[in-house]
């Protein structure tokens, strides 16, 4: 595999005084500087390819941040909704990192960056929060994010250079963005089949549609790197939707509840007190532990997801068509299994190496809803 990590020296930079730099200055280092930088990954640092905020000029924070000890469970990602650029230098980079947490401090009215990391189109990997890096130095803990409401103390989270409905990103952006996760797994102790994307808890395009249909390669890469073993990916790993999240994930699991007799709940996508309760009513009737929140557990989706074929019709059949329309392929709600809903199925299905039947099982509604199946990972892990 081609190496197309971005090399500099963290040192250099701060002694050429990029972190207070303009533009030109960062302009006037010149590749042949950058790339005869000793600061990248090494064994003796693991986190040389980072470029850390005091590194790019980050603006100091307008308000304490929190730090929290042994809360991350996931990693999820992100597009940044800017435009393809064809600028892949490190000038673009740091501008990129720039532009983001002014928009996000004067704009949103945060007190930092939102995200965790940021990616460029030329695959330079920049802390976005200030503490974000030291975060991920001790494994142990991680800063309060702003980047999804319901995920910011417990995910980290990577925001891609462009916009990636139509397009995927850059390969030197997949390298870095490979890499990074790779360092986030080893020092939290996630895995390949702890990453999602932003769309599977909140209302968004992003990461859009070209870029999410990556992931299955994504995650792969990523537990190659891991030297993860195919026994040790679970059978099936499900988004943790909850209370103090929403999206086209929850509305799935309302369209569910309904197709269970739970009639009153409407589609939303919006984690209602309703929604709650309902979730925690039907926990508690098939005997699982019922969440506080409303948790949608592993057992939760499992025996909310029934089998679906040509034969099928009503609530269950609008969720899967709902989710597959939302993320792309040719299809409409009709409650009907038809055609359409057969061949968008088998496409899902191919994509997570999963049997092309065409009929919706378990494993199905898992990848639909935006889990993970070790499927995915068959042929490429040991």
């Amino acid at each position: 595999m081609a190496d197309h990590t971005p090399r500099f020296d963290r040192r250099r930079l701060l002694k050429s005084g990029l972190g207070v730099a303009t533009a030109a200055t960062a302009a006037s280092l010149g590749s042949g500087a950058l790339l005869s930088g000793t600061a990248h990954a090494t064994t003796e640092d693991p986190f040389g390819f980072i470029i850390d905020c005091d590194s790019w000029g980050a603006r100091p924070p307008s308000s304490p941040l929190v730090m929290n000890h042994r809360t991350t469970r996931k990693i999820i990602i992100h597009h940044t909704a800017y435009p393809n650029s064809t600028d892949y230098s490190l000038e673009q980079a740091i501008w990129l990192a720039r532009d983001i947490q002014n928009l996000h401090m004067d704009t949103n009215g945060w007190s930092d960056t939102g995200q965790h990391f940021t990616i460029s189109r030329g695959g330079y990997v920049l802390e976005g929060r200030h503490r974000s890096l030291e975060g991920l130095i001790s494994g142990t803990s991680q800063v309060t994010a702003a980047h999804c409401p319901g995920m910011n103390t417990q995910a980290i989270g990577i925001e891609n250079e462009g916009t990636y409905i139509t397009e995927t990103p850059t390969p030197q952006l997949l390298d870095s963005l490979v890499q990074l996760c790779v360092t986030i797994c080893r020092q939290y102790g996630l895995h390949a089949h702890n990453m999602f994307g932003h769309w599977d808890f909140r209302h968004t395009q992003c990461p859009g549609i070209a870029f999410y249909r990556l992931f299955p390669e994504l995650r792969r890469r990523v537990a190659v790197g891991l030297g993860t073993r195919f026994r040790d990916v679970p059978r099936r790993t499900w988004p943790d939707v909850y209370s103090s999240v929403s999206g086209p994930v929850v509305a799935v699991a309302q369209y569910l509840l309904r197709a269970q007799g739970y009639l009153h709940l409407p589609t939303t996508g919006i984690f209602t007190p309703e929604t709650v309760e309902a979730v925690q009513d039907w926990q508690s009737r098939n005997g699982f532990e019922v969440s506080i929140d409303g948790t949608m557990t592993d057992p939760t989706w499992e025996s909310l997801a029934p089998h679906l074929d040509r034969r099928s019709h009503g609530e269950a059949v609008s969720a899967l068509q709902y989710i597959l329309g939302l993320k792309g392929y040719a299809v409409s709600v009709t409650g009907e299994y038809d055609r359409a809903t057969t061949r968008a199925v088998k496409e899902l299905q191919r994509l997570h190496n999963l049997p092309p039947r065409g009929t919706v099982d378990t494993s199905t509604w898992c990848a639909v809803v935006g889990g993970i199946v070790h499927e995915e990972f068959r042929g490429v892990l040991r």
